[in-house]
């Protein structure tokens, strides 16, 4: 396989760090392991996101291994820990990927406008009627769309009323009233895959091609990843069969992928889309992505902010891409620093930054 292209490596005092102070973030990181267990698919059996039979799981998954991860300040490899290669499942990093395609698809004139109605270019079912036939692309990336129905065997309703603080033990699925489309936030996976699918048939050709070729090989990423869907995604469009990738892994598929990979799509967005001179994502489309939505000021389009300081150690330009079972993304435009988190405790991740951010001299 094609390995991705190395990072300088630069010793942590000459790129601004106090050594031991780095050292003693990353011992803590590495010691705070996930609470997720290694075999994920007898965790999402056993009922993890939802009981049965909701929980059906449609599409691969994998075990997972050891914490590991990687900071980089300046473009520059600064410190690792554990197997930076090993490829792992990512869960709901693959939102913040599905923003990427969407930036593409509004810079190649896919997309005429965020708050056209998808409908308007979109000719599937799951885009017509009084409600889904007006949805905007923002509101999907936003995740305000308040979508309603089934796709793919799964209905929206299983994550409605989803509390992310208490993943694995609260209620959810309730049948709440919906509200109109663009009024009421709500982090819903099913929502997720219909964005998906609306950029599936923009692009006409699957989305993970897309990324490979726009993003992937020109930051010089490795071909070690894979994007997928679920076994019931397949839909056709101009007479092929095309997989329909979801945004992450609670059904199974998603982004399957290593730390070294997610450190150089963090570090584009730290670049704003430029890598070595080369325009890979529309001019603005970061500051989109990184834009408050009005219904929660902690999300943006599909990355996660820290301007209400939900991580208190952290500078408040940070933003992230977060995945269930401490998958995580970091990116700190003004200390100039990229970091990938994987298997880490979702618990601990504020000290960690804290740490992180705390080792600069």
């Amino acid at each position: 396989m094609h390995s991705p292209t190395p990072f300088p490596p630069r010793d942590p005092a000459l790129a601004g760090f106090d050594p031991q102070r780095l050292a003693e973030a990353v011992a803590f990181a590495e010691a705070q392991d996930s609470p997720f267990p290694r075999d994920i698919l007898a965790h999402l059996e056993a009922g993890y996101f939802e009981p049965a039979p909701d929980n059906e799981v449609l599409g691969n998954t994998a075990p997972r291994g050891a914490p590991n991860g990687l900071i980089l300040r300046e473009g520059a490899l600064v410190t690792r820990w554990g197997d930076t290669r090993q490829v792992d499942m990512t869960f709901s990093v693959a939102k913040s990927y599905l923003a990427l395609l969407a930036g593409l698809a509004l810079g190649d004139g896919l997309i005429g406008s965020l708050d056209a109605p998808v409908s308007a270019s979109v000719a599937d079912p799951a885009f017509s009627g009084p409600r889904n036939g007006t949805i905007t692309w923002r509101m999907l990336l936003q995740q305000t769309s308040e979508w309603e129905g089934t796709l793919f065997g799964k209905a929206e309703r299983i994550d409605r009323g989803r509390d992310l603080k208490r993943e694995g033990s609260g209620p959810k699925g309730i049948d709440r009233p919906l509200q109109s489309p663009g009024t009421y936030w709500e982090y819903n996976d099913v929502r997720v895959n219909a964005l998906s699918l609306a950029l599936l048939h923009r692009f006409r050709r699957p989305l993970p091609e897309v990324f490979a070729e726009r993003i992937m090989a020109p930051i010089g990423g490795s071909q070690d990843w894979r994007w997928e869907g679920y076994r019931t995604s397949f839909v056709e469009i101009g007479g092929q069969r095309l997989p329909s990738v979801s945004g992450g892994g609670h059904w199974g598929g998603g982004v399957f992928t290593h730390a070294e990979d997610q450190a150089r799509i963090g570090q584009l967005m730290l670049q704003d889309g430029v890598w070595e001179g080369r325009r890979l994502l529309p001019e603005g489309w970061v500051a989109a992505c990184t834009t408050p939505c009005a219904l929660n000021a902690d999300y943006g389009l599909l990355w996660w902010l820290n301007g209400q300081g939900r991580y208190p150690g952290a500078s408040r330009a940070s933003f992230l891409a977060q995945g269930a079972g401490g998958n995580v993304i970091w990116i700190d435009p003004e200390h100039r620093i990229v970091a990938v988190f994987r298997w880490l405790d979702p618990a601990a991740l504020p000290e960690v930054l804290a740490r992180v951010t705390a080792a600069l001299d």
